[in-house]
């Protein structure tokens, strides 16, 4: 139950410009996104990001467009980004079997989209620090029933030192001089 960086892909559900405003804790949601989708990128693991109805809620929040210009984006209808034929197929072809997952709302697109990964068989970890609702006890709720189903709660910086693996390579040298060190509250703001 380890991540590995052969294995694993960064799925950011609908942090959408529209939407984000009314989030409970959607700054924190994008400064963490943002931070592992940095050391992501860095080491040559997809970024997946998704937008539902995008005339009505905006685009992705163009600042994490910006922190993440190395991505793939998906357009859905469904709630459950699984549920898309086009996405499905090419999580298959990318032969990436564990999905971090974060995004929002978590009680209904990130949950979807994670019940609907485990159902397929995927390892799904949502990032504790960047599920999130317009209530906080809906994340909350979400949480605990993708946990029930299966999901494995991580941090961001769990995720990072389990990609990274080591402390003796190259990659953790360039990651921890760029993201590792300054390790305190991400003073960004998206929105």
């Amino acid at each position: 139950m380890h991540l590995r960086q052969e294995n694993s892909l960064l799925l950011v559900v609908d942090l959408q410009a529209g939407l984000l405003p009314v989030i409970d804790g959607g700054d924190q949601a994008l400064s963490e996104t943002a931070w592992l989708g940095g050391i992501a990128d860095t080491l040559g693991i997809p970024i997946w990001l998704t937008e539902q109805y995008p005339q009505g809620l905006g685009g992705t929040a163009p600042a994490l467009l910006e922190a993440l210009p190395n991505h793939t984006l998906w357009q859905k209808v469904h709630f459950n980004a699984h549920a898309e034929k086009d996405f499905a197929a090419a999580l298959v072809e990318s032969g990436r079997r564990q999905v971090v997952l974060c995004g929002s709302e978590a009680h209904i697109c990130v949950m979807q989209t994670g019940l609907g990964l485990l159902a397929a068989g995927y390892e799904v970890y949502w990032l504790s620090e960047a599920c999130v609702s317009r209530r906080a006890e809906e994340a909350a709720l979400a949480r605990e029933r993708m946990s029930r189903s299966g999901a494995i709660p991580v941090s961001a910086d769990m995720v990072a030192y389990e990609w990274l693996e080591r402390c003796d390579t190259e990659s953790f040298r360039q990651i921890h001089r760029k993201f590792l060190k300054p390790r305190s509250p991400r003073p960004l703001r998206f929105f």
